[in-house]
């Protein structure tokens, strides 16, 4: 079987879509020998030394850049009706919207989110979202997400799609670094101690501001901790002026720090030298963050939405994400009883080994038999 995986989407940016590809397919293509894949590349990025030394995978070039989805659609059916059909491609998955549905074989989509129908653009563009992902799910042959919350939603958007839930992945080794051997890292990085660790984008669905009011809430009330948020690549300029006025605002310069571009290992420290891990978003389609922190083996405090109470089975500790003040108590609760972190870091030490990849690319190789046969 000749897989094409059409990779221009990826590019060195952070992601949780970019960690679920080279997860699964790394191990994927260990797995299966006998497979071939076709990785295609965009022209900004050589995807194919992700799986250098990998003899049945092939990279190819396309002329397509790894941003400006639309545009790239609107040029690209021609030259992948072409490509694909001379390349003998047997199954060919999708990995971005617009999908280009391939000729001669399934296509297969994967989708993390319904952010674009769900108002996460402005509200002109909702009903090309709309009609882009309807269209979408009608072209591809199955449909791949990450969690049955979203698997709910989409077939709550399109009813009768084909769809299945293959949840993102990680690798738990490198989160598993004593406190003591990340001491550097805090000093370099200026780590101020008790802290509490947020990992993702700085977006508006992240929730940083609740967030921050709840952190000032606890040092109101006599907790002497402090923040450390993980924005990495992707900040938007002006959330990120709007999080720093409200860390003056509350009067939290000393406490809070606003990292980006941290690499693996520095992030591996943070989580081991954290006090607990706040994940406050309103919306997710997964939260890559919950793996790492039950990686790690710290203690999480969670958003109470469907997502998050799928990944942790119920069994974490959860905030309404809406209310500062119930962020800040079950902070405070958590960071008071060391026995109930023992709990959730027991559970999380547990429930992380469902998140392989090597049991993720197994999933990755019925669904392709499946559809191939």
């Amino acid at each position: 079987m000749r897989v094409g995986l059409n990779a221009t989407c990826f590019n060195d940016r952070p992601s949780g879509a970019r960690q679920r590809f080279l997860g699964i397919y790394r191990e994927l293509s260990r797995r299966r020998p006998d497979l071939e894949f076709v990785v295609y590349e965009p022209t900004d990025c050589r995807v194919g030394r992700w799986f250098e030394g990998a003899p049945n995978v092939r990279a190819e070039k396309t002329p397509f850049p790894s941003t400006r989805s639309i545009r790239k659609f609107l040029t690209a059916s021609a030259y992948w009706r072409r490509r694909l059909s001379a390349d003998g491609i047997d199954v060919f998955e999708h990995f971005y919207l617009p999908i280009v549905k391939a000729p001669n074989c399934p296509t297969v989509l994967t989708i993390h989110d319904m952010r674009p129908v769900l108002g996460d653009v402005p509200a002109l563009r909702r009903p090309l979202y709309r009609a882009i992902m309807h269209g979408a799910l009608t072209k591809a042959n199955h449909v791949v997400t990450v969690s049955q919350t979203m698997r709910a939603e989409i077939l709550e958007f399109h009813p009768g799609a084909a769809v299945s839930t293959i949840y993102n992945g990680i690798d738990p080794h490198p989160f598993r670094r004593p406190a003591e051997d990340a001491q550097a890292t805090r000093l370099s990085l200026s780590i101020p101690v008790p802290f509490v660790l947020s990992v993702g984008h700085l977006e508006i669905r992240k929730n940083y501001i609740a967030l921050l009011q709840a952190i000032a809430a606890c040092r109101a009330g006599g907790r002497d901790i402090s923040l450390v948020i993980v924005g990495n690549y992707g900040v938007q300029d002006d959330r990120e002026r709007e999080i720093r006025s409200e860390i003056e605002r509350l009067g939290l310069t000393r406490h809070v720090r606003l990292l980006k571009e941290v690499s693996d290992r520095e992030l591996a420290d943070l989580y081991s030298l954290c006090a607990l891990v706040a994940f406050p978003s309103f919306y997710e389609g997964f939260g890559i963050p919950i793996l790492e922190a039950m990686a790690a083996r710290r203690p999480i405090v969670l958003s109470d939405i469907p997502v998050f109470r799928e990944l942790t089975e119920g069994k974490a500790a959860y905030f309404p994400p809406h209310e500062p003040r119930a962020m800040a108590a079950k902070i405070e609760e958590i960071l008071s009883c060391p026995a109930r972190q023992a709990e959730i870091v027991a559970y999380g030490d547990r429930r992380v080994s469902d998140f392989t990849f090597h049991s993720l690319a197994a999933q990755v190789e019925h669904l392709y038999e499946r559809l191939a046969a």
